[in-house]
């Protein structure tokens, strides 16, 4: 068999590594509490030590977005984002293989009469998710609370793909394809939340270029056209684990104003102001080992 064809079979060895994953995960989803902070730090140290391009892209994400901090302030907070990432791991291990009733007593939820306000319309709303390191784990927790679809890229490795869907199945109410806008719109009219995270790069076609953190961004378009299509209010949610690492918190905030304007750029803009104030709260939580401004201006030079 050839490396670009895919094996037939989820026993075939090239399989292997990813049933290793997958077992491991499970193993890591009961581990006592505090084994999972060691292991999920530890996990976060090996990689920080060793991942020169990931930590490249994490304290190039970090200086151009805290220009402020000194050289050990962003060392430190450098190292931290790579400790709550690897916690992360961990926290994604028990959103997807525990119930999450387990945890109910470790999970203040606040603002929830913004949610249940807008329910109260009879029409579903675009939940606005953040890729922090509890990101998994927090829909997990919102599930407790308020049913929602989730809007997800597949993953590139079938098997991992089945786990991973399956997984947020049971969480969510429906797993959709990123691409499937039709199927997002159909649900929010249907009167469905949907759980939706625009703070990633995915490219020039699909974006419009917005400050975040003082830098221009390449931000998607679609937070306001599927608000546009719906009508649906744009809910901001924002979730973290609490400084005692046993607990965490979500919140509502109130649903977008006077969104969407019809100019994407000022659209852009309004959510990420919000994103990137949610992220100052907690600023190591968040993931910033993935290329956020990989996408520039024409003209501008490549970051990474």
């Amino acid at each position: 068999m050839s490396k670009d064809e895919t094996p037939t079979s989820f026993a075939h060895p090239r399989y292997w590594p990813t049933w290793l994953s997958i077992g491991a995960m499970r193993v890591a989803a009961w581990l006592p509490w505090r084994l999972k902070l060691w292991v999920g730090r530890a996990i976060g140290l090996t990689v920080w030590r060793f991942a020169k391009r990931r930590r490249h892209i994490t304290e190039t994400n970090l200086r151009l977005c805290f220009p402020e901090l000194d050289e050990a302030q962003h060392a430190r907070l450098v190292r931290e984002t790579f400790i709550a990432n690897g916690i992360g791991i961990l926290e994604t291990a028990t959103g997807w293989c525990r119930d999450p009733e387990h945890l109910r007593h470790r999970v203040t939820f606040k603002g929830q009469e913004h949610m249940a306000r807008a329910q109260a319309q009879g029409k579903g709303a675009l939940i606005i998710g953040i890729h922090f390191s509890t990101l998994d784990l927090g829909g997990a927790l919102h599930s407790l609370f308020f049913p929602a679809d989730v809007v997800y890229r597949p993953h590139d490795n079938p098997l991992f793909e089945r786990f991973m869907t399956r997984a947020r199945s049971r969480i969510f109410g429906r797993a959709i394809d990123r691409h499937d806008l039709r199927g997002v719109v159909r649900r929010i009219k249907d009167g469905h939340n949907v759980w939706y995270s625009p703070d990633q790069d995915f490219g020039r076609d699909a974006s419009v270029f917005a400050p975040f953190f003082g830098v221009e961004a390449a931000t998607i378009k679609l937070t306001a056209k599927i608000a546009r299509m719906t009508g649906a209010p744009v809910m901001p949610l924002i979730f973290h684990r609490n400084p005692d690492d046993r607990t965490y918190t979500l919140e509502y905030l109130p649903p977008l104003e006077g969104f969407p304007t019809g100019d994407d750029v000022a659209d852009a803009t309004q959510v990420n102001a919000v994103i990137e104030a949610a992220i100052r709260r907690h600023p190591e939580q968040y993931l910033w080992l993935h290329r956020r401004f990989k996408t520039r201006p024409k003209g501008e030079p490549k970051l990474y």
